[in-house]
């Protein structure tokens, strides 16, 4: 529960609990493809969730993240008055081999 002041901390769901068609639905999105995409060019960590350059607000970006959370494909953390992100990268291939990668291709 968050204190005042202070956010709760997200709730991630492990790729092994996600079914197929939630991953796909969760990629299927142009701007949380956007995301994936960005996060994956990215060192872990390094991301806060503001400085992706998505054309939505900050509530739709939140909801993108809750989704891609509940995916099991981003993982994040707060970091001071940040949130930052990791791609759920070698997770997300164990439990789906060679998903992420034709998500990522740009063909």
């Amino acid at each position: 529960m968050a204190t005042a002041g202070h956010r709760a901390a997200p709730e991630h769901t492990h790729p092994d609990d996600v079914p197929v068609l939630t991953a796909l639905a969760a990629l299927a999105d142009p701007v949380r493809i956007t995301l994936v995409r960005e996060l994956a060019d990215s060192p872990e960590w390094t991301r806060s969730c503001g400085s992706f350059d998505v054309p939505v607000g900050k509530a739709a970006l939140s909801h993108h993240f809750a989704v891609l959370r509940g995916a099991g494909l981003v993982e994040q953390r707060d970091q001071g008055p940040r949130r930052v992100n990791r791609l759920r990268r070698a997770e997300f291939d164990a439990r789906f081999p060679g998903l992420l990668a034709l998500a990522l291709s740009r063909d």
